[in-house]
């Protein structure tokens, strides 16, 4: 039987989106929609600062009426990032993101961005895994 890697690099999205805190919500709006995405780490200088996601401005917006292309990502983002390391292990970020209920998990190495695990990327590995043992299980 093959063993899946199960280091999160495998499995996290390394094509990313990122947004600045300076810019709107209406900008990191646009990006979301354009690459249809959920989730914009937000970056400075090439660190990561906070995240962003649809779930954050849809809050904001209901809270306090905020104008989107007035509204700052860094008054929407949320400054408490869940970061993982790229060798951490598929388990324990899932069920750290699960515990919790978080939509993603920020990849990085000192502060510099490697990707971003999200809920679609665990679902794809957890389909790796069953497709592993369905093959395990015919042979």
């Amino acid at each position: 039987m093959t063993r899946l890697p199960l280091a999160i690099q495998h499995y996290m999205t390394h094509a990313l989106v990122v947004v600045g805190r300076e810019e709107t919500i209406a900008e990191a709006t646009r990006r979301m929609r354009l690459h249809e995405v959920r989730h914009l780490p937000v970056t400075e200088h090439g660190k990561v600062v906070g995240l962003i996601s649809q779930r954050d401005i849809h809050l904001i917006q209901s809270l306090c009426s905020a104008e989107p292309h007035e509204t700052l990502v860094e008054e929407a983002m949320v400054h408490d990032v869940y970061l993982v390391e790229a060798e951490d292990d598929l388990r324990k970020v899932a069920l750290h993101m699960a515990e919790h209920r978080m939509g993603s998990a920020v990849v990085a190495h000192n502060g510099k961005l490697l990707g971003i695990f999200t809920t679609t990327d665990a679902l794809r590995a957890l389909a790796a895994v069953l497709e592993e043992v369905e093959s395990a299980e015919t042979a």
